[in-house]
């Protein structure tokens, strides 16, 4: 079949897309009558434009890197670029971001992609794009990882193994509550939540509640991850997949988190026993003490022996024992393995697959996951590694950037390069690359909304900061002037409301400035 074509007749047309509630073998899930997602009006107004919105987002400053500066700004250009409103003709019901792809809007990046917007709150509520995912949730609580744009429909029947995931969506929910605040948004977005994780915990699992995935449900197409014989991107292996088992263990974790928040502990009392009972299963069985990392496990009782990116969700869902951090962190400083010229690739170096122009997921470096790996470094306290590669990441995306004047979507790892494959304009989830690493990873500076506090690692010498920082409905600016190593120079900080800063500098020391007053 010519792919081209089939796809230009599905937008077109609608053809061999899957509707809701579509056939008979439903088990009704109550939760989903709380979706109140279902019954949304379709949103009605216009679209802001780039040049409505820059001179209201956050303006980064930093002193003789006007390259991350100009990149920082075309992200966001291509992100506006990118703006999509629902029609009378799909099914989508509020202003989204396109993913940039194919004409379907994806769960995988548009969880990350919230990830980066949340900075854009106040000109355009890129976390609404997730609410077209939660529109589209089956009466049994499944939810597609690929819903058509332009018709209504779903790129794939929910028993097909590649039709959803993977379950970042809480996680995405949760960094977007850091940094808003919005407790009415937690209480609408938690029953489509947590009906999903039920509807994944329900169909997949093995006998002992291990999850299973494919190279599609994984996001991670073509990583050579199941024996011999099976389709990478299509085929389960009959495997258990350590991303897929550890993320559910993140989602429990992040939809806790939640029920606290909004008070419905007793919804959750059933993930508790879960988290436990996972966690417990991956770190005796999917932990080889040898090599001292994390594996798939095949249908022969081996572990793949396959070093990937996604084995380190475990640092960002804390499950990793203390005594083997160490070790497992250790392979991210190894050149034989992820230190390569352009941290991190998707795939170990020693890998026998490992494609020095990328691959897609043989070794290309993809901006998602190196976020993810930034923030479960700083979780487990390795800040400086954290910035040391954050530093070169964004080095790397920019000098690409000057070369191409554009954003890929992802990147080689042995040189400053576009990865191969791989699609250009693509803001898209790389945008986290320039906006949410640069503020977060290299200036330091994290938001809690809900405590009305900002957390800043000073890092930096040449004079850096933003100016807007968003704190729910304020804004915060946060200048460091340059200074010389061990100084600690008066930071320039002002909020249109009073906000705590907590400054920590490089030598452990902190200080408290209480801005806003």
């Amino acid at each position: 079949m010519d792919t081209m074509k089939h796809m230009e007749d599905v937008i077109e047309h609608g053809h061999h897309l899957y509707q809701l509630n579509d056939d008979l073998g439903y088990i009704y899930q109550p939760l989903v009558e709380e979706n109140t997602f279902l019954t949304k009006e379709k949103d009605t107004e216009p679209l802001p434009t780039y040049e409505q919105a820059k001179e209201l987002l956050p303006e980064l400053i930093w002193e003789n890197h006007s390259h991350t500066v100009d990149c920082y700004h075309k992200a966001w250009q291509i992100a506006f670029s990118n703006l999509r409103a629902p029609t009378p003709n799909d099914a989508m019901v509020s202003n989204y971001i396109d993913t940039a792809f194919n004409g379907f809007l994806f769960m995988w990046d548009s969880s990350f992609i919230t990830m980066f917007g949340k900075y854009g709150t106040k000109v355009f509520d890129f976390q609404r794009t997730l609410d077209n995912f939660y529109a589209r949730q089956h009466m049994d609580g499944f939810i597609c990882r690929e819903i058509a744009e332009q018709v209504p429909g779903d790129q794939f029947h929910r028993f097909d193994p590649a039709s959803t995931g993977p379950n970042i969506l809480p996680w995405a929910e949760w960094e977007s509550y850091r940094i808003t605040g919005d407790k009415q948004r937690l209480e609408r977005v938690f029953p489509p939540l947590l009906a999903f994780h039920l509807w994944m915990k329900l169909y997949r699992t093995w006998p002992d509640g291990t999850y299973w995935g494919t190279g599609w449900n994984c996001g991670m197409d073509n990583q050579p991850r199941q024996m011999p014989g099976y389709s990478r991107e299509f085929h389960h292996g009959h495997q258990v997949w350590v991303d897929t088992c550890i993320q559910q263990i993140l989602s429990c974790k992040m939809l806790i988190q939640m029920a606290e928040v909004i008070g419905r502990e007793k919804d959750v009392e059933i993930l508790k026993e879960e988290q436990s009972r996972l966690t417990k299963v991956v770190n005796e069985q999917l932990w080889d003490e040898t090599t001292a990392f994390y594996y798939d496990l095949w249908p022969n009782g081996q572990l793949s022996g396959m070093k990937g990116i996604g084995a380190y969700w475990a640092l960002l869902a804390g499950i990793v024992p203390a005594e083997r951090i160490p070790a497992f962190v250790a392979h991210l400083e190894n050149p034989k393995e992820f230190a390569r010229p352009h941290p991190v690739p998707s795939l170990s170096a020693d890998h026998p697959d490992y494609a020095p122009q990328g691959g897609y997921w043989l070794g290309g470096v993809w901006a998602p996951t190196n976020y993810m790996l930034l923030k479960g470094l700083e979780r487990n306290g390795f800040y400086d590694l954290s910035r040391t590669i954050a530093k070169k990441h964004v080095a790397i995306v920019t000098e690409v950037f000057e070369k191409t004047g554009t954003l890929w979507e992802n990147y080689a790892p042995e040189s400053a390069a576009p990865g191969n494959p791989g699609k250009r304009d693509f803001v898209g989830w790389t945008g986290l690359a320039p906006i949410a690493v640069t503020i977060e990873n290299i200036f330091g500076i994290q938001g809690i909304a809900r405590e009305r506090k900002i957390i800043w690692r000073v890092y930096e010498t040449e004079r850096h900061g933003v100016m807007r920082y968003p704190m729910g409905e304020d804004t915060v600016d946060l200048i460091c002037p340059a200074h010389q190593p061990g100084e600690k120079p008066k930071l320039e900080i002002h909020a249109t409301a009073p906000v705590t800063v907590q400054v920590i500098w490089p030598d452990g020391s902190q200080e408290t400035v209480e801005a806003g007053q």
